[in-house]
């Protein structure tokens, strides 16, 4: 009688859900469960109920191969997201303990929940299962956050680490930060990076949708710098804005956010004055993919700002589609572009001046950074790649 190889179980908690709407968790997990190459492991995926009209409808439906399962959360603010990682958790080992599933994994996406580590730990061991930890960023970083909520997620990041079986960060930084942070509870940590597209739009400069949106904003193809990220401050708007008002360029400066007139809008207005320079230009945030990816390709270069985190996915995205970058100078970026870019701080002055410089670049040595960007990205970050990095450590 030949041996049967069992199915690998693995649970996904911590993003909103799949099928994705938004979110560098939800992509993940999307791409994760799309492009699934091994047919011995099978997901179960956490989707909050309001994730999407499948999820309100159904306690359990099928997306991409996988068996994603609701958990419905009241609106309690902050702390909704703590107690759907919670519940989700909690609701996966009752699956897999139904199932008697032979050594589930369980993968929980961000640091929320690690008051309750431990007794999830021991929960899962008991089952035979592994848990296993996505860190995410410093999330206890971000500027959003209050004292008290910063120290939550110090705490509760601890906790995270000191119960779990495996930290996967998804940028050497996070792994580096992980094991010289945690040292004493000797943390088994791994690194396998987010991924991205390689595929350029399918749209051209003919397409209605393309047309109406650069004549709306008054913009010529190639005559822009792009940014593209949250409107928060730890993605150094102040200093990107600031620094593009003091350049010489005569091309205009497009921010692709979520940008809502807040107390921050406000603060930056009053720090850059930039209502009055027509260069800078505010448009809201792109939904359509295609046309997002079109105004990545046409820009003459990409602004990053993005100091917290691992593994940005819109950086991903500018290096597979953008031909010129010119990053914030941590190490998150420098590990995942290497010399594929150039390079800024925030001292006053040093941004402006590599606006200016990359205004006199040649097409040629633009075309070299935008080669060197392209290899960077096929050879380590595509989506097909990063998968079979994942199943390889979920089947070994």
């Amino acid at each position: 009688m030949g041996y049967i190889k069992k199915v690998q179980q693995v649970y996904i908690i911590g993003s909103k859900g799949i099928p994705a709407n938004y979110g560098g968790f939800e992509t993940f997990v999307e791409k994760l469960t799309e492009e699934r190459k091994n047919m011995q492991i099978r997901y179960h995926v956490a989707s909050r109920y309001d994730n999407s009209p499948e999820s309100e409808k159904n306690n359990h439906f099928i997306h991409n191969g996988a068996d994603v399962f609701s958990i419905k959360v009241p609106h309690i603010g902050p702390a909704q997201a703590v107690l759907y990682d919670y519940l989700a958790l909690k609701e996966a080992i009752a699956i897999s303990t139904q199932n008697h599933d032979f050594e589930p994994i369980f993968y929980v996406l961000a640091n929320r929940i690690g008051p309750f580590a431990a007794k999830f730990a021991r929960q899962i061991h008991h089952i035979g299962g592994k848990f296993y930890l996505n860190p995410d960023g410093h999330e206890w970083a971000r500027a959003k956050w209050p004292l008290l909520v910063k120290k939550y997620w110090r705490y509760s990041e601890k906790k995270m680490v000191a119960a779990v079986d495996l930290v996967i960060a998804d940028n050497p930084a996070i792994e580096t930060y992980i094991q010289k942070t945690y040292a004493n509870l000797k943390p088994k940590t791994i690194c396998i990076a987010y991924g991205t597209y390689v595929i350029g739009s399918l749209l051209n400069a003919k397409d209605e949708k393309v047309y109406e949106w650069f004549n709306r904003f008054h913009l010529q193809q190639n005559g822009y710098f792009l940014a593209v990220g949250r409107f928060v401050p730890e993605n150094n708007f102040e200093t990107m804005i600031k620094e593009f008002v003091a350049s010489r360029t005569k091309k205009d400066f497009v921010l692709v956010t979520n940008v809502r007139k807040n107390k921050f809008f406000k603060q930056l207005q009053k720090k850059t004055h930039f209502e009055n320079d027509s260069r800078i230009k505010f448009v809201g945030t792109v939904y359509d993919q295609e046309l997002l990816k079109y105004i990545r390709q046409n820009a003459f270069a990409y602004l990053h700002g993005h100091e917290v985190g691992g593994t940005n996915p819109s950086l991903l995205e500018a290096l597979s589609m953008t031909r010129l970058n010119l990053l914030i100078d941590v190490p998150f970026n420098r590990n995942v572009a290497e010399d594929a870019a150039l390079y800024w701080n925030k001292q006053a002055g040093q941004l402006a001046h590599l606006i200016n410089l990359a205004g006199r670049l040649s097409d040629d040595q633009i075309e070299a950074y935008d080669e060197v960007a392209e290899k960077r990205v096929t050879d380590e970050f595509t989506w097909s790649h990063i998968v079979d990095k994942y199943e390889s450590l979920f089947v070994q």
